[in-house]
């Protein structure tokens, strides 16, 4: 016997009536209608969604902008001779990060922080300062900065920190 015919108490039945397939409607007027309407409902929608408007430059700029910005300001080079100030370096081009430890940067002041960095010398801070480290470029970014000026800034970083 071919599975799914013969006899109502057949293993492939289970014993519910088998009524021939071919004499069942696949789908009745009504479904046939639900169904057309359905697909022409999508087409629309899909060729609805293709048409879109123009957005304007300015507000796509401000849809596109960074969540937040970070900007270094230039230190002013110091006076010829002048001693140098290692605070006003710090603020215009170390604060950015070591203010908020953004990237890693060891938070100004935090001395569990900077205890082994001051541990290891000065001489290997000022050589991460000028050379950069992980995610801190050299010099924190400002080139224009003498080495006096990043010693000074590490300078005052240190005594945040004691």
């Amino acid at each position: 016997m071919r599975p799914g015919g013969g006899r109502s108490g057949s293993r492939y039945n289970r014993g519910f009536p088998n009524p021939d397939i071919r004499k069942l409607p696949i789908m009745n007027r009504p479904s046939r209608l639900v169904l057309s309407v359905s697909l022409v409902l999508a087409v629309a929608m899909l060729a609805a969604c293709n048409k879109k408007e123009a957005v304007p430059e300015e507000e796509t700029a401000k849809l596109i902008q960074p969540v937040a910005r970070v900007e270094t300001a230039a230190a002013a080079p110091a006076a010829a001779g002048g001693p140098i100030d290692g605070k006003k370096i710090y603020e215009t081009a170390c604060a950015a990060c070591h203010a908020t430890g953004a990237a890693g940067a060891p938070k100004a002041g935090d001395k569990g922080a900077w205890g082994p960095r001051i541990a290891a010398g000065k001489e290997s801070l000022y050589k991460s300062a000028l050379g950069g480290k992980n995610a801190m470029p050299a010099k924190g970014g400002n080139p224009s900065l003498s080495d006096d000026e990043v010693k000074a800034a590490v300078d005052h970083l240190i005594s945040l920190a004691k």
